[in-house]
Formats: C-alpha cells, sequence, structure tokens
C-alpha cells in the first residue's frame, strides 16, 4: 500500500490527495509535522533520488531558512541530512510518498501518473 505524508495547510498536498483517490489508488495519508518519515524512508527516497539529499528538503520553508540549511547541507554527511529530516517534518519537502516499488517527493503530476496510473 502506499504511504503519502502530507501536511493539511498545503495546496500542493491536497491536490496529490485528490489525484491518488480519483484514481481509487489505496494509500495511508499522515501527517508530516507530527509523524515525519523514519530514517529507513527517508534512505529510500534519497537512493531513488540518486543520492541528491536537497531533493528531500522543504527549500522553501522558514525551518530551512532560519536553520540555513542552504550553506550547511553541502557539508552535512548522508546520516546528518537524514537524522535533521526525520527530527523535524517542516524541513521535508512533501508529498513524501512511498510505496512498493514507488518513491516520489514532491507533486508532478505527469512523474506520478507515469509511475503510478495503469491508464
Amino acid at each position: 500500500m502506499l504511504k503519502v505524508y502530507t501536511y493539511a495547510n498545503c495546496d500542493t498536498c491536497r491536490r496529490a490527495v485528490k489525484w491518488l483517490r480519483a484514481r481509487k489508488l489505496a494509500f495511508t495519508e499522515l501527517p508530516i509535522r507530527e509523524t515525519p518519515p523514519s530514517p529507513t524512508e527517508l534512505r529510500t527516497m534519497l537512493a531513488a533520488y540518486g543520492g541528491e539529499r536537497r531533493r528531500l528538503f522543504n527549500t522553501s520553508g522558514k525551518d530551512y531558512r532560519d536553520q540555513q540549511l542552504g550553506e550547511k547541507l553541502p557539508g552535512l554527511t548522508d546520516p546528518a541530512a537524514l537524522a535533521l529530516l526525520a527530527a523535524n517534518g517542516n524541513l521535508v519537502k512533501r508529498p513524501f510518498l512511498l510505496g512498493p516499488g514507488v518513491a516520489l517527493v514532491g507533486f508532478d503530476e505527469s512523474a506520478w501518473a507515469a509511475t503510478l496510473d495503469p491508464r
């Protein structure tokens, strides 16, 4: 089953959930701020994005800016970057979708359709 981490006040997250429902795809929705992805899930996503750590971060978020992660991220190790994400769901780019053979971050309808839509 698919697992999607979302933030209730995020229009992009709402569009992604609506898209999943319209296609009658089974999924579990989790609040990303209260229950951030686990380190294992973050490692899975990192691997899916070829090790591009920045792709997993909500770079437009206040927490990202306040911690000056734009400057710090290049110097962090993967374990350190993933620990930051696992500890603070505000830092994680959303929606964050995982499932068997599926790892997508952010909502790009064409990418989601290519991966999930059997039509």
